[in-house]
């Protein structure tokens, strides 16, 4: 089984305890840290760089999602060291990059570059973590992380905004740059999961064939597109609510993460929650319960907008409910995805996040295109891909189905050699 190869990892001395964790956490948080830190500062860059400031996160979204359907075959092939360590390097060459920016081209150019890098960390992440544990245990173990995660989702606006107070919005990025390094020196206590005997003898070209029969797989894609669609929505806020905070509503760009890091302590708390609840229930009964809440309080949010009632307190309350069962979201559907295709998690991971994260290019680009210059627009975004993502939860198919699906990769192994 699984679960035994982590055992094994732990009896030959490598950790598979805390400090696995934790920099598998850190791994994951880098995605969320690239971004939010400087959350606050976008206002200030805007003017600054002479330019629009979601671009930049447009544009590490598109890096983002791009690089890792390169990164999943390879690391199927050649392990997940490899990549991991490459990645961090880039992620610091861009980092610099972004702190050396001008004008608004040069920064998106280099936020591209540093999401080159950057989408290794939770990208691999998720593919060890199904290197070791089994179907419910990796859910169990994906709720472990995003717990110690959601620190950076907390602390970075927090920090952007304190640090865009006594200094310019060029520290941010050079702050990335340190974290990096750090991040780069912590791989070497990592160890690698992914056996030479499981990993894809096939050539990189068949390597990457794998996607078109990932697309073909209706168990992995439907709970792949579950998180694609609540993820569109969760950018929807991420990128919209620093005009709907501090421009439309006049909060200070120092309180600024404060409101945003309520929606983070939610979220761990529900991790906490699910961590016992995957061992009682379904995951996929967990999953379109939480899809229900968060459309549920999508709807109550863009009612709110629409009809301009409630205040800020409203959109605070249905954002912090909405944010807050990505605790149940995430965990469970990356799980149930993985799980259908365990002879392909590298590339399936890496196609899940392509789609998990590139659809907030989805996101920034409505709201660039249709604000209306209040918070309507992005209420509205958020209520429409919530109700999509739970119609895809609704549809799930059962494990039989996804076990027959997988056959199909395995298959397509053996015909790649």
């Amino acid at each position: 089984m699984i679960d035994s190869q982590a055992r094994s990892l732990t009896a030959s001395g490598k950790s598979t305890g805390l400090t696995l964790v934790l920099i598998l956490s850190a791994l994951m948080a880098i995605t969320s840290l690239s971004t939010d830190i400087y959350l606050p500062a976008m206002p200030v860059m805007a003017n600054d760089l002479q330019g629009d400031a979601e671009l930049t996160i447009t544009g590490f979204l598109i890096g983002f999602c791009i690089a890792q359907l390169i990164w999943g075959p390879i690391s199927d092939h050649f392990g997940r060291r490899i990549p991991l360590f490459i990645g961090m390097v880039l992620f610091v060459i861009g980092s610099v990059g972004c702190a050396l920016s001008a004008d608004i081209v040069q920064i998106v150019f280099w936020r591209i570059f540093q999401a080159l890098g950057a989408c290794t960390g939770p990208m691999l992440a998720r593919a060890m973590i199904r290197d070791l544990f089994s179907r419910t245990r990796a859910a169990q173990m994906l709720s472990t992380l995003m717990i110690i995660m959601a620190i950076a989702p907390i602390a970075g606006p927090l920090v952007g905004g304190q640090m865009i107070k006594i200094t310019s919005w060029h520290a941010i990025f050079w702050l990335l740059a340190i974290i990096g390094a750090f991040m780069l020196m912590a791989l070497f206590w990592l160890p690698e999961t992914l056996a030479e005997d499981k990993r894809v003898k096939a050539s990189l070209s068949g390597a990457f064939s794998h996607y078109f029969i990932l697309l073909k797989n209706r168990s992995f894609m439907r709970f792949t597109l579950c998180l694609t669609f609540y993820y569109v929505a969760a950018y929807a806020f991420i990128t919209g609510s620093p005009f709907v905070y501090i421009t439309y509503f006049g909060v200070d760009p120092q309180h600024y993460g404060w409101l945003f890091a309520v929606n983070i302590v939610g979220l761990m708390a529900v991790s906490m929650v699910n961590r016992r609840l995957v061992h009682r229930y379904p995951l996929e009964s967990l999953l379109k319960f939480a899809v229900l809440v968060a459309t549920l309080a999508a709807a109550v949010l863009a009612v709110a907008t629409g009809l301009g009632f409630g205040g800020i307190g409203l959109i605070v309350g249905a954002v912090f409910i909405f944010f807050s069962m990505n605790g149940i979201i995430a965990a469970t559907a990356t799980a149930c995805a993985l799980d259908a295709v365990p002879n392909a998690a590298g590339s399936a991971s890496a196609l899940m996040g392509s789609l998990q994260y590139g659809s907030g290019i989805i996101s920034s680009l409505l709201l660039a295109l249709l604000s209306d210059g209040t918070p309507w627009t992005m209420g509205w975004i958020i209520a429409v891909f919530t109700v999509a993502s739970a119609v895809m939860a609704l549809t799930t198919t059962s494990a039989k189905t996804a076990i027959n699906d997988e056959n199909s990769i395995t298959n397509g192994n053996r015909g790649a050699k």
